[in-house]
């Protein structure tokens, strides 16, 4: 009974941190998005988001830190919450903290490779008008792929795995570092088609970001993992075709 109090006591202040984080960082999301509205008209009818592009005397280098800070807050806002039953398998506060650190590091990298990639592709519509009229149906297709890895077993796996992932038996830190570590790896590819609908329904449209941040909830948290995942997997997929027979 002492040790069930004690270790209760001692997630007080993880779930308190944890809470008042992801209310900040919500915050600055919802700040973001309002704050860069709009975009670029294109040709093929649609909207380049100013996420991708450089602010008035901005390099796309220092447009890349912007975006990479904004991804990772954005994670926060979306991951923390169901990220707590493994940082609450900890006994200490300050290993959970430290499997965190870990944990979002990963997110952060990630969010580099996708600017890198997404600035490469906006550069390439810029200054291609036959390739920005691709978009539209590119987007449509890469919804469709999304909710196919939604459907897999692949996915299924993935996401098993993070289900099941508590805090390592060694306490030392560099086992520690290494598990937030392998965690963000997994939970990175467990969210590959999320994340594909977040990039191509706009990282700036709140309603996108809340509705992919309930998705990752749903998913982790809720019963039946593997036949919430095909759920959703199968309302992404239906989208996908609206927007690609839309598009064609």
């Amino acid at each position: 009974m002492g040790f069930e109090t004690g270790a209760r006591s001692g997630r007080g202040p993880l779930l308190g941190t944890s809470a008042l984080l992801c209310l900040a960082s919500a915050a600055a999301t919802i700040h973001w998005s309002r704050w860069m509205p709009g975009g670029m008209a294109m040709p093929g009818g649609w909207t380049m988001s100013m996420v991708w592009m450089p602010m008035s005397g901005q390099t796309w280098v220092g447009t890349g830190g912007r975006f990479v800070a904004m991804w990772l807050v954005m994670m926060v806002a979306m991951m923390l919450p169901p990220l707590l039953p493994m940082l609450a398998s900890f006994r200490r506060s300050s290993p959970a903290a430290l499997a965190g650190v870990a944990y979002f590091s990963v997110w952060a990298v990630f969010g580099a490779a996708v600017y890198t990639l997404g600035s490469a592709v906006a550069r390439t519509e810029l200054e291609w008008p036959a390739v920005a009229r691709l978009a539209p149906p590119a987007t449509g297709v890469a919804l469709l792929v999304a909710g196919a890895v939604q459907l897999s077993a692949w996915k299924a796996r993935q996401l098993a795995v993070c289900r099941a992932c508590v805090a390592p038996a060694t306490p030392a830190a560099a086992a520690t570092l290494l598990h937030g570590v392998r965690f963000g790896v997994n939970c990175s590819l467990c969210c590959l088609g999320l994340m594909v609908v977040l990039l191509v329904g706009g990282m700036m449209n709140i309603a996108v970001v809340a509705a992919v941040a309930v998705a990752v909830a749903v998913e982790r948290l809720g019963p039946r993992p593997a036949l919430l995942a095909r759920a959703i997997g199968g309302v992404v997929m239906a989208t996908g075709a609206v927007v690609l027979a839309r598009a064609l």
